[in-house]
């Protein structure tokens, strides 16, 4: 057996939501925005380029599933509630389906504000 490495490519989109489950007067019931950064992490042992996969391929399979959150008002594009969570999740599904990468993902990463982050391992 190999080594198997670890890599990660980062993105950012700028998105809206608001949460409908919090408690009155809570500042993230009402409408506003982030600016969020997305971290996908791939790992095996190396294929015959010397890649894990190719940071290309990431960035590729990330754009699009970017490319649908980006500007725009999460709490018309998921069907739960849009929590910093709750969109990891729905991130994670959408690069899972990637031909590409989508075996390799191992965990994401959405960063709401610099200082706050949920990560989910696979």
């Amino acid at each position: 057996m190999g080594r198997v490495f670890e890599i990660w490519k980062e993105t950012h989109f700028e998105a809206a939501h608001q949460l409908n489950n919090v408690p009155p007067g809570h500042k993230c019931a009402r409408l506003h925005g982030h600016s969020y950064k997305v971290r996908v992490f791939c790992a095996g042992e190396l294929d015959k380029r010397g890649f894990v996969v190719d940071y290309a391929e990431i960035g590729a399979a990330m754009d699009r599933v970017v490319g649908r959150l980006d500007h725009r008002n999460l709490n018309d594009i998921l069907a739960v509630e849009t929590t910093a969570e709750n969109l990891c999740v729905w991130i994670v599904e959408q690069i899972a389906k990637d031909p590409l990468i989508g075996q390799k993902v191992t965990a994401v990463e959405v960063y709401e504000t610099p200082t706050t982050c949920v990560k989910l391992a696979l």
